[in-house]
């Protein structure tokens, strides 16, 4: 693959906050879209593990979704909302009450308890991210044919350092060489700049509405040079929010219809919720559906109401409108006019929502946004696309891109102000100065550094990233040694911090490290052994779950073959069906695969006599 020194496919990976999608390029194929095993081109971001009544089993993408009611608390979904924030993020706690697992504090994380193999567990949304990323590596792996190793990710636009870090740590988990952290808006751009061909100019704007998050972007397409003017965005916006819109509305309804409380009881929320999600679909089509749900709740054998798509617009009008703020204010920032945007390119399956389209075509002066590629699959698709650039095999368009940074970063100075060093929408990779900073005290001998995130004035209104201190420094009066603070952003948007006294010609330089809320190294390896072992198991339960099927197949290959030879003495056969079916029932969950084995050569023996 080209001259780079990557060796074998790059996959572009769409991690989502409700559906992941996993895609690859290559020579003389152009962009393929990898469907997994049940045939889907996306997969359920959601991981469950059932109880040990159920034989602790672990369960990734449609499996884990597909049994969420029935396991509310042992059923994962929305990690992404979680991954590289703190506990005490008022969001956090905005989605705990619609979580139906418990999340816990582990050094100022929010981490998730659940039970595994009947003891209790604690994994960081890193670990869960991971574990969708694997699933993600192993559905291309079955297509392709052959280990996968390199991969490009994709992050909303507005993601901070942090939660760049702790997606790139997921990766890592999962067994994967993350090349390039990638932004989605960004990704669906160059999806749409490829379709269009090589010859493609002029300025797009990105909307991208997802399942969890907001972005836009604005970008001038050139001869194959995609740069991004300015982005915005809101990483806690998008049909997730819409869902629990529509489930307040129901439990208040419900509430006052039959004075049930459904969010106290974690199964019948999960049935709502599934329920809420399936008529938001539908109302993309139609104006009107019901949601159904039978025994929702003690007391409510079942449960049907009318949900018209007005309704739905109305619950989640401000929300809308909050997406065409973000949009105004990101046209701001480019300095561009709405009457210069040559396309509107829509990403992201929430964009499918009639009214979205028809707020936009009017805050555009009846412009039509864009349908040329498929809002599910464009993320995953820009990704395979740089991914094949990255390795040197340009399918279709050498793009090259220029990327800017989503936030404003800085550092905290005297009075608790925020001192900007890069300023927001700066494009990367970058390395900037911002002059000289001094120390306030007399005969001061080092410096305490916080690495702020943010477009408010106060440090503490902004996202503390990091924080270091610099030593050595000579003692003299307050404000007599200079320090110079250097900020660097690479081409994933991560940061490295250096501060370098020059009073004595002596230098100190400290990157920024992980600080607390994210990974440190031995926890990165430890959790990688943990997934090694743990996708070992899955193989290994895989194969004895196999394993039984093959023999429920030779009890039901006995009973066919004797009900056509009916001359044939039934006594032996009957007698070995039904101990075999008894044996089954009663050890369902606790047999291994060689015990499954046997039981069923013994059939398959019985069976030739037949």
């Amino acid at each position: 693959m080209g001259d780079t020194g990557i060796s074998g496919e790059v996959i572009g990976i769409d991690l989502g906050t409700t559906y992941s999608c996993v895609a690859v390029a290559r020579k003389g194929r152009g962009v393929e879209i990898i469907a997994n095993d049940q045939g889907n081109r996306t997969t359920p971001s959601y991981v469950a593990f059932s109880p040990a009544s159920a034989g602790s089993e672990r369960f990734i993408g449609e499996a884990a979704k597909n049994q969420a009611p029935l396991n509310p608390r042992g059923t994962i979904f929305d990690a992404k909302r979680l991954i590289g924030k703190k506990y005490d993020d008022p969001e956090v706690h905005k989605d705990l009450n619609y979580l139906p697992y418990p999340v816990v504090e582990i050094h100022g994380k929010p981490c998730i308890e659940v039970e595994v193999k009947g003891k209790l567990k604690i994994f960081t949304p890193e670990e869960i991210s991971a574990m969708v990323l694997w699933r993600m590596k192993e559905t291309a792996e079955l297509y392709l044919g052959k280990q996968v190793i390199n991969a490009v990710v994709t992050v909303p636009a507005y993601f901070n350092d942090s939660q760049r870090r702790a997606t790139k740590d997921a990766g890592i988990i999962a067994g994967l060489n993350v090349l390039r952290i990638i932004n989605e808006p960004t990704a669906g751009a160059l999806a749409y700049g490829v379709n269009q061909g090589p010859d493609k100019k002029g300025t797009i704007l990105v909307y991208d509405l997802g399942g969890g998050t907001f972005d836009v972007s604005v970008l001038e397409i050139n001869d194959g040079i995609f740069e991004v003017l300015a982005t915005g965005g809101d990483t806690h916006l998008g049909g997730g929010d819409f869902d629990q819109r529509v489930m307040k509305y129901f439990i208040d309804l419900i509430k006052k219809k039959y004075r049930k409380d459904v969010s106290e009881d974690p199964k019948a929320l999960g049935k709502l919720r599934r329920e809420c999600e399936r008529a938001k679909r539908v109302l993309s089509t139609q104006t009107q559906t019901r949601v159904e749900i039978d025994s929702l709740i003690q007391g409510v054998d079942y449960f049907c109401e009318p949900l018209t798509r007005a309704r739905f617009e109305a619950l989640n009008l401000d929300l809308f409108e909050r997406t065409l703020e973000i949009v105004k204010s990101t046209l701001k920032d480019a300095k561009v006019s709405k009457g210069t945007i040559d396309e509107i390119v829509l990403v992201g399956g929430s964009t499918r929502i009639p009214k979205v389209g028809e707020m936009l075509r009017k805050a555009f002066d009846g412009k039509e946004p864009s349908n040329g590629i498929n809002p599910d699959e464009a993320v995953a698709y820009g990704a395979a696309i740089l991914g094949a650039n990255l390795a040197g095999d340009r399918p279709g368009v050498g793009a090259i891109l220029f990327d800017v940074t989503p936030l404003s970063l800085g550092i905290g100075v005297h009075g608790d102000l925020m001192s900007i060093v890069v300023p927001r929408n700066t494009p990367i990779p970058t390395k900037k100065s911002n002059g000289e900073y001094i120390t306030v005290k007399d005969q001061q001998t080092s410096l305490f550094i916080e690495v702020l995130q943010g477009e408010r004035a106060r440090g503490k209104d902004c996202f503390l990233l990091g924080s270091f201190t610099l030593t050595g420094i000579p003692a003299a009066p307050r404000g007599a040694v200079p320090v110079e603070v250097t900020f660097e952003v690479d081409a994933d948007g991560i940061l490295t911090v250096t501060a370098k006294e020059e009073a004595t010609g002596n230098s100190n330089s400290l990157a920024i490290d992980n600080y607390k809320r994210n990974l440190s190294s031995r926890e990165i390896e430890r959790m990688i052994r943990e997934a090694r072992e743990m996708a070992e198991h899955d193989k290994k339960e895989t194969a004895r779950v196999e394993a039984r099927n093959q023999l429920e197949d030779a009890i039901y290959d006995l009973n066919k073959a004797v009900a056509a030879k009916l001359h044939m003495k039934y006594g032996e056969v009957e007698e070995a069906v039904r101990e075999t079916s008894e044996w089954l029932d009663n050890n369902n969950s606790t047999a291994s695969m060689q015990d499954y084995k046997d039981k069923s050569r013994k059939l398959k023996n019985l069976l030739k006599k037949v």
